[in-house]
């Protein structure tokens, strides 16, 4: 597999395959928000439109980045979202960084979500769709940002070689900057157990897949039934 990873500003073309990262939080959030019975996540362009889809759908489930807002249901904390009660509803996200590089290849044949929380899956579905050229946005700070690098890195390997191990990648996820940023309570809208929660590898059986719909973004898990020698990827 021929493994490309940019930031959001470096994705000059329409990819035909794009893995969209974001470690910490809008992808584990998301994971966590299936986990918790969600049928689908709409990826909004910005806070307004995040808003306006809830106001026309009261019954939908609006999230967004740093503290709590009028209008917003819970903020992008997988430690706040994990006891809500979220089965057959309609999430709405707004993030400054995962959502926006969803987007940006919303144009591509197949587009996943992840985070660490769903690398086995991605990497099982990636293989099983046999694609030779993918591309890893790394949604964080600029592309710069390692926990979605070596997110990113890990998922690419963990599609071709089947003994990859997780452990440096997910040293490297611990020490990053936006690690130390909710450890620290710099970052507002932060649980306790969220950096722990982000590195919680394979949390989820599934994958993410984003496709357009009816002019939105939709983002729904997808089952990867596992190799049928019960062995992984």
């Amino acid at each position: 597999m021929n493994a490309r990873f940019a930031g959001i500003a470096e994705l000059t073309e329409v990819p035909s395959v794009a893995v969209v990262v974001d470690v910490m939080r809008a992808f584990t959030v998301a994971a966590w928000a299936f986990g918790q019975g969600a049928e689908r996540i709409v990826l909004a362009e910005s806070l307004d439109e995040a808003l306006a889809l809830k106001a026309r759908h009261p019954d939908w489930v609006a999230l967004k980045d740093g503290p709590p807002a009028p209008g917003f249901d819970t903020v992008n904390s997988p430690g706040l979202l994990r006891s809500a009660d979220l089965g057959g509803r309609t999430v709405v996200q707004k993030t400054t960084a995962g959502t926006v590089g969803a987007l940006a290849v919303k144009e591509a044949s197949l587009v996943l979500c992840a985070g660490f929380v769903v690398a086995e899956a991605t990497a099982r579905l990636l293989r099983t769709r046999g694609r030779d050229r993918v591309t890893f946005v790394v949604t964080g700070e600029d592309g710069q940002a390692d926990e979605d690098l070596a997110c990113a890195q890990y998922i690419a390997r963990r599609a071709v070689e089947g003994d990859t191990d997780a452990a440096e990648y997910l040293r490297r996820a611990g020490r990053s900057r936006a690690a130390a940023e909710l450890a620290q309570g710099v970052r507002q809208g932060v649980h306790p157990d969220d950096v722990a929660l982000c590195l919680e590898l394979d949390r989820f059986p599934f994958a993410m897949v984003a496709a357009l719909k009816d002019s939105l973004m939709v983002l729904r898990p997808c089952a990867v039934p596992p190799p049928a020698d019960g062995l992984s990827v």
